[in-house]
């Protein structure tokens, strides 16, 4: 099998050869179709994220090890299957759900793996999708795909599923306003779950004109310039004067975040989703006063996977697939990533 590996941070990712591995038990050997390019690969490849005080948090701290082959949004056709690994047939198109646990913490004794104490992340704590063949531990991580579009599907593993978890959490109240910060990846597929599930306004704030119109074909009913003078007063105006009742921020930069604070209305709830990084002063006072909520979003749930995938097999939600990368042009697809150059998702194809 070849595989895209990362030797160590920074360093320019490397096309090695080895062999299949020899699915035992309940594994399942996937020979890989399409791989979305997510920007946590970025974070992997780079060797950290930023703390905002000029400090970097390395992922070697989270357990990382290197070399390691990136890729979490993987979907492919089953190969080969243990002895225990259910009744999945060969050729089957499936999509892989990468947040595997310890199988022991309370959060995996919840169905809630991707919050693990201990994960196993593929990908990220074990080789993943940048390569034409992945193991996979278990056959319950997996997901038949049926009609679903192999390339679209990627998405739903990570990007999708964040911000499907993001948005779920935002609409629990039932929201009139949604403002999503962040028309990349994961903002328009933020934008396109919020039209399905909730019937609040959208606002979609981004710096990018091109990708702020993606966003209003996608269903955003408003859409702001986020380094336009009266962008807060704006979004504020549009929120009926009081306040965004929800805000998602799928940069959740300490400018981003700052903004986010500063549209909240009382009683509003904001959800911070992206890895941007920085860091965000706070008046403490103005957190009982107005009974806001400040949450994070990581993720989700093999059961949020399942439900994400339904929406997509009725048509409402469909993921952009922008670009596409063969897996000896995995460092260009990171590159291009890191230098905004990619609308929606990115795949790499073995």
């Amino acid at each position: 099998m070849k595989s895209a590996r990362i030797p160590g941070p920074g360093e320019p990712l490397e096309l090695v050869e080895s062999k299949n591995p020899s699915p035992k038990e309940s594994q399942v050997l996937i020979k890989v179709l399409a791989t979305g390019v997510c920007h946590s690969d970025l974070h992997l490849w780079e060797g950290g994220y930023d703390m905002g005080d000029g400090t970097v948090m390395k992922v070697t701290d989270r357990g990382v090890k290197y070399p390691v082959t990136p890729g979490h949004e993987i979907v492919g056709t089953i190969h080969q299957s243990g002895p225990d690994a259910g009744d999945y047939a060969v050729g089957e198109k499936v999509l892989v759900y990468p947040w595997i646990g310890c199988g022991k913490c309370p959060a995996c004794e919840a169905d809630n793996e991707n919050l693990c104490d201990a994960p196993r992340s593929l990908g990220v704590f074990q080789d993943g999708g940048y390569a034409d063949y992945i193991l996979v531990p278990h056959h319950k991580y997996l997901a038949r795909l049926g009609s679903v579009n192999v390339e679209s599907a990627t998405s739903l593993a990570c990007s999708g599923l964040t911000a499907y978890t993001a948005i779920k959490k935002a609409s629990i109240n039932a929201p009139r306003y949604i403002v999503i910060v962040g028309a990349g990846g994961l903002g328009l597929m933020g934008v396109q779950i919020a039209h399905a599930i909730t019937d609040a306004t959208i606002i979609c704030v981004d710096l990018d004109t091109k990708k702020l119109e993606t966003a209003r074909e996608m269903g955003a009913h408003h859409t702001i310039i986020s380094k336009s003078e009266n962008a807060i007063r704006d979004i504020i105006e549009i929120c009926d004067g009081k306040g965004a009742d929800s805000v998602v921020d799928f940069v959740n930069s300490s400018i981003t975040a700052k903004m986010g604070m500063d549209i909240l209305r009382k009683r509003g709830s904001i959800v911070l989703v992206g890895l941007y990084g920085g860091l965000l002063n706070l008046s403490l006072v103005t957190i009982p006063l107005k009974a806001i909520t400040i949450q994070g979003a990581y993720t989700g749930s093999y059961r949020d996977m399942i439900e994400l995938l339904d929406l997509v097999r009725k048509g409402k939600i469909n993921p952009m697939i922008s670009r596409r990368y063969s897996l000896s042009e995995a460092n260009d697809a990171l590159i291009d990533l890191k230098n905004h150059k990619i609308t929606g998702r990115a795949i790499i194809s073995p």
